[in-house]
């Protein structure tokens, strides 16, 4: 398994987490106030996206853990 990859993902997936919880309770999009609106921030929003969906298959490893 990658270690790096799963902490790098996680990390990513953090930050996100914490920009929707922004956007939700004050109203505020922390991605697009420090780089703005336009194709830097989408990177990140879809770096944040494939990070989640890599995230998914933590649930696979979990039971593989628990069963070995």
């Amino acid at each position: 398994m990658n270690k790096a990859l799963d902490i790098t993902a996680l990390t990513i997936s953090i930050i996100g987490a914490v920009n929707w919880g922004l956007i939700g309770f004050f109203n505020f999009n922390l991605v697009a106030f420090l780089f703005g609106s336009n194709w830097l921030s989408r990177i990140i929003y879809a770096l944040v996206g494939l990070c989640g969906l890599y995230l998914l298959t933590f649930y696979g490893r979990t039971k593989e853990m628990a069963a070995g």
